[in-house]
């Protein structure tokens, strides 16, 4: 144990965000530099080692806080950043995007604030990386085998590093013309800057992962051919079919996808553009979703200069407390305040679209929205409670609703889909297609990061077993986990 009396004699500390006024002057990453590091080893000792640590069932990959949480408090970094590796390929990505549900599984949150376990998380491999200790490991033979992944977000790319390490030749396929899928394009700079994508590729480029970028399987290049070059192939290509809204009116200039305007936004910060081709500069911003991507649209939208930014979210809002039917050590629904929401905007609940209005020329000016309130499971508008709001930009984060199935690869590989329209497979990842593979939102659904990584690694483990016959790679999690922590 860190500190028997660390979690009596220390309150919860959290990093320190850079002021609201100086951080939208920019697209960094919204925390202070550095401010973690006076206040860590006191965070660390706040960790009561548990005789059974629930933060392991809260964690989809079963990191090993409690040990990592002793490291740190004792300064051995080293030793930290190797227990936190021992589970996690990329922890400076989790600690960054991950809700931590293995915060609402500590034990000390049954009566005090949790340890903040995703504070220490990001401060171990922050330091790793500044002391240039997080190398490649390059396997010591090659198993004269081949694996395509499809797929370079966290899913993809931890099945990649993993079955490298084996000893497989892998290549990694990404439709985009950057390596990290949503990762990359998908989430703001604010909130991860990408230079902590970019030194993880090099990592795995030199323990021998090659990248071919640009290339959509199914598209340019067809599922079959692929499977005849490699000797297996997982897929990791996402849950990138987003959930519409067919309203009236959704066919006007300015209403956009969330994954249509959060790429153009990252483009920018990689050069590609000097501003973006969709900005809510000087207008009035809707966004209809009240989740992650509806909040990275409205961070976005502040960056850009929005007059104003109104998100509407058709759920009630949620209590700021534990629900009965969400007790501790599951993952409740509470009212999140982000650092988007930090920032400014309106935010509106039990609410939907009823249809857009536009000018002449085709461009959107306002939404009809109504409030709802749910009958049976439903939501059923209120009589008398129709309004309008201006907008001039609207971005529809409402989720997605499974892998793309325009592009042809589900087709031309010939694969199953569950009840859910997710591509199914079996214990080991493997799809109704021998030696192709699943992991992450493409056969699991949305999902969190965490779960796509702790997936990646299961899915690479089955893959290693088809090609030699057994694998000492580890497997967090069986395709029928349903943890609550989702």
């Amino acid at each position: 144990m860190a500190d028997p009396k660390g979690f009596l004699n220390h309150g919860r500390e959290v990093a320190k965000s850079r002021p609201v006024d100086v951080r939208l002057k920019d697209w960094n990453e919204v925390y202070v530099p550095g401010s973690l590091l006076p206040i860590i080893g006191k965070q660390a000792g706040r960790c009561m080692d548990c005789g059974i640590p629930f933060c392991h069932n809260g964690c989809p990959l079963g990191n090993l806080i409690p040990e990592w949480n002793d490291y740190a408090y004792r300064e051995n970094w080293g030793a930290a950043s190797e227990r936190l590796h021992a589970t996690n390929n990329f922890p400076e990505f989790t600690g960054r995007l991950c809700p931590a549900p293995c915060e609402s599984a500590c034990v000390l949150g049954i009566n005090q604030p949790a340890v903040t376990i995703k504070n220490v998380e990001v401060s171990i491999i922050d330091k790793a990386w500044d002391a240039g200790t997080v190398a490649p490991q390059i396997p010591e033979r090659l198993s004269g085998k081949t694996v395509a992944v499809i797929g370079s977000g966290p899913a993809g790319l931890a099945a990649a590093q993993q079955l490298t390490r084996a000893g497989h030749t892998v290549a990694v396929y990404e439709r985009a013309d950057r390596v990290g899928g949503l990762l990359r394009y998908g989430i703001p700079e604010f909130k991860m800057e990408k230079r902590h994508i970019n030194r993880r590729i090099e990592q795995m480029r030199a323990e021998g992962t090659r990248f071919r970028t640009g290339i959509e399987i199914g598209r340019d290049l067809k599922a079959t051919d692929l499977k005849k070059r490699y000797d297996a192939v997982v897929i990791a290509a996402g849950a990138t079919t987003a959930r519409d809204l067919p309203v009236p009116g959704r066919e006007l200039k300015g209403v956009y996808q969330a994954m249509e305007y959060l790429p153009l936004a990252n483009k920018v910060q990689e050069g590609d553009y000097v501003t973006s081709p969709v900005s809510a500069e000087g207008k009035h911003v809707v966004v209809i979703g009240g989740g992650d991507t509806g909040a990275d649209c409205v961070g976005t939208a502040h960056r850009q200069g929005a007059a104003s930014v109104t998100q509407l979210e058709i759920m009630p809002r949620p209590g700021e407390e534990r629900a009965p039917h969400q007790p501790w050590p599951t993952f409740p629904m509470l009212y999140k305040v982000t650092s988007a929401h930090e920032e400014g905007g309106e935010r509106v609940y039990s609410v939907s679209t009823t249809h857009f209005e536009g000018d002449e020329d085709g461009n959107v000016q306002w939404l009809h929205l109504t409030e709802v309130e749910f009958v049976d499971g439903r939501p059923t508008p209120k009589p008398g409670t129709e309004r309008k709001i201006p907008a001039q930009l609207v971005t529809l984060a409402m989720g997605f609703t499974g892998t793309d199935r325009e592009n042809g690869l589900v087709e031309q590989f010939g694969l199953e889909l569950d009840e859910r329209g997710n591509i199914a497979r079996d214990a080991d990842f493997q799809t109704n297609v021998p030696g192709v593979f699943v992991a992450g939102d493409a056969g699991r659904g949305q999902s969190l990061i965490v779960w796509a990584i702790a997936e990646g690694r299961s899915a690479a483990r089955g893959c290693d077993r088809f090609l030699t016959g057994a694998s000492d790679l580890p497997a967090p999690i069986r395709p029928t986990d349903r943890s609550l922590t989702v």
